[in-house]
């Protein structure tokens, strides 16, 4: 049989109770990195607070031959959260900050929408995604990364972000408010927050790897690099430089740390005796409390049997076979990660993916966890997968996928008009001409020349500016019709037409991030985008913009 399909096919129940660690965690990572293809992958388990397992797999450049080991530096994206959360509560142990206290007290500058709002939330609220904004709400100030966003525009851009239910009413996912988390911290606790993560966090409870803020990736060294899928094989994306900047989205997914350092983590939030001053039994307690109801997923019902799912300070709290389970996992492009305590237990699992491992790491922590909670079901990588892929495919039956957009061609950048509302184009987001127009010939939706619109004169090309993103141009260039946002340099693409619709082909971006591109009439037009792949990343928040025109192209 081929190595690859023995450790797919290899039951939970062939690594039995008496088995040792490596004989049962192993497999597991080896049919993972077998099924998901990944470019390379480090995972540990802690049991009765001991570290009984530790593996690494594959490069942390593909291609280099530079091996993955326990102190490769991996991005744990929104695992910081936790952290964040963490240093918050030694300051409150300190006297510095109360969970209640208002925002505004330590940032005075902050707004929200609403100003009742901006009176009323409190530190607690920053960390338990209950501020009524939507899913994901102004990340396209975070990401893509780099960006020239900074702390202050994300506090600053706050304040045009309209709510989309009243506040403390029910949870959605917002990192924004983490950004602010971490300006709270570092005004209590008079320092950068770089600088209280590094004296708060990783030098007391021995995190000798973790980086954040500013540093050198040349001389720390043994840094992995994100990649993603390209013509069946994985290649670095975006990566890092010689010097790593300090990241805007630091408090919310911008730290680093190796193997080494989240094993080290999880021990400690395991056993409290083993640093006993660093942070108070109530504050403890505080971090793994229920603060927020969360939707409790099918898939959580059917795979854990679990009764409640909620969230803490920077916490998912759930059950899991009986068992009580605080977990989170991190997403950021080419990076995962994964970590899962069972508390009572003394149990910990972490897994960190520099590749596209969204499935991988969900798979994998699934069945690592499952030989404890219920070793008897003879759990697999490879059932694991199976239904995760029944799930993409009864999705795709019910028509949730993204349209087929092949058919595309490049926008001419002439001059452009649009014609009045009630034209049936109008709504189509294309550019219309006069009927007289050379472009009558290129299969564009025209307005006759007599349309009440041809004398508005009313450009379509020019500069654009949204309340919260910033400026923006639509404008000629090289030939083509570019569009491109002016502080984050990797939201630039060409202006495609597919029908009677246009879309945004981004330079440095996939297509599972493009989005419709629609121009209203008006005085002046507006310019919207709409996300195309219905399962884009929720961090595109496309439809939270709306720019208006407010000028020329240069």
């Amino acid at each position: 049989m081929h190595r690859s399909l023995l450790f797919l096919l290899l039951p939970l129940a062939a690594a039995s109770a008496h088995a040792s660690p490596a004989a049962t965690f192993d497999p597991m990572l080896d049919a993972t990195v077998q099924h998901y293809h990944l470019p390379g992958i480090a995972m540990a388990v802690v049991d009765n607070g001991e570290v009984v397992f530790t593996g690494t797999r594959g490069e942390r450049r593909a291609g280099s031959g530079e091996r993955i080991d326990a102190d490769t530096l991996f991005k744990i994206a929104s695992n910081s959260k936790a952290m964040t959360a963490a240093v918050l509560a030694r300051l409150v142990d300190r006297g510095r900050l109360a969970w209640d206290d208002p925002v505004i007290k330590h940032l005075p500058q902050f707004r929200m929408h609403d100003p009742w709002v901006t009176e009323h939330l409190q530190v607690r609220d920053l960390l338990i995604h209950n501020s009524g904004l939507g899913l994901g709400a102004g990340d396209l100030m975070l990401w893509p990364e780099p960006n020239r966003f900074t702390r202050a525009d994300i506090i600053a851009g706050l304040a045009h972000l309209k709510p989309v239910t009243s506040f403390r009413s029910g949870y959605a996912y917002d990192n924004l408010m983490y950004v602010v988390a971490g300006e709270v911290a570092a005004a209590a606790g008079g320092k950068p927050y770089d600088q209280l993560l590094r004296e708060e966090l990783f030098v007391p409870l021995g995190m000798t790897r973790c980086q954040a803020g500013s540093w050198s990736v040349a001389k720390v060294g043994n840094v992995a690099q994100p990649h993603a899928p390209r013509d069946g094989r994985n290649e670095v994306v975006s990566a890092d430089a010689d010097v790593a900047p300090d990241l805007t989205s630091m408090a919310a997914g911008g730290i680093r740390c190796s193997l080494r350092d989240m094993t080290r983590w999880m021990q400690v939030l395991l056993d409290p005796s083993l640093v006993p001053d660093w942070l108070s039994e109530s504050q403890r307690r505080a971090l793994w409390t229920a603060h927020m109801p969360m939707p409790l997923g099918e898939r959580q019902r059917r795979w854990d049997n679990a009764h409640f799912s909620a969230y803490g300070y920077g916490w998912r709290l759930s059950d899991m076979d009986g068992q009580w389970k605080v977990a989170h996992t991190g997403t950021l492009s080419g990076m995962y990660s994964s970590l899962a305590l069972l508390p009572d237990r003394k149990v910990g699992v972490v897994i960190l993916i520099n590749g596209e491992g969204e499935d991988a790491r969900t798979v994998l922590m699934q069945t690592a966890l499952k030989s404890f909670t219920a070793p008897a079901q003879q759990r697999t990588v490879a059932g694991y997968a199976a239904q995760l892929q029944a799930e993409a495919a009864h999705r795709h039956a019910a028509g949730h996928v993204r349209p087929d957009t092949t058919a595309r061609k490049p926008v001419e950048p002439r001059p452009a008009w649009l014609s009045g509302a009630d034209h049936p184009a109008a709504t189509q987001g294309v550019a219309l001409r006069g009927a007289g127009h050379p472009a009558a010939t290129q299969g564009v939706a025209l307005h006759g020349a007599d349309h009440p619109a041809a004398t508005q004169g009313i450009a379509v090309q020019g500069l654009y500016r949204d309340p919260w993103l910033g400026q923006a141009k639509l404008c000629p260039e090289n030939g083509t019709l570019r569009f491109s946002v002016d502080k984050s340099p990797r939201l630039r693409g060409t202006v495609m037409q597919v029908d009677t619709r246009w879309l945004v082909q981004w330079d440095t971006l996939g297509a599972d991030a493009e989005p419709w591109l629609q121009v209203q009439p008006g005085n002046p037009p507006t310019l919207t985008l709409r996300a195309i792949d219905p399962d884009i990343d929720f961090s595109y928040d496309f439809q939270d913009l709306l720019f208006t025109r407010i000028g020329d192209c240069p």
